[in-house]
């Protein structure tokens, strides 16, 4: 009997242990994502940026990059 609850005692453990790692993995996965997610708005929101004021100043050139990057 006492054999059993030390069993059950370290199987408990063990589960602790793999769901703490399990959880450090995902949120440090999810961290990541939200920091890459977050600098690429930034970066299209500048390219946006760009693309309106070159079309205001110069539309043939928008009008090249806009053919040469829709593939059409």
């Amino acid at each position: 009997m006492l054999r059993t609850i030390f069993a059950i005692g370290l199987f408990a453990v063990i589960g602790l242990v793999l769901i703490q790692v399990l959880f450090g993995v995902f949120g440090f996965l999810a961290s990541l994502f939200w920091l890459l997610l977050g600098m690429a708005v930034k970066i299209a929101i500048v390219g946006l940026i760009i693309y309106v004021i070159v079309r205001i100043v110069s539309p043939d050139t928008a009008r090249r990059w806009r053919s040469r990057f829709s593939g059409t």
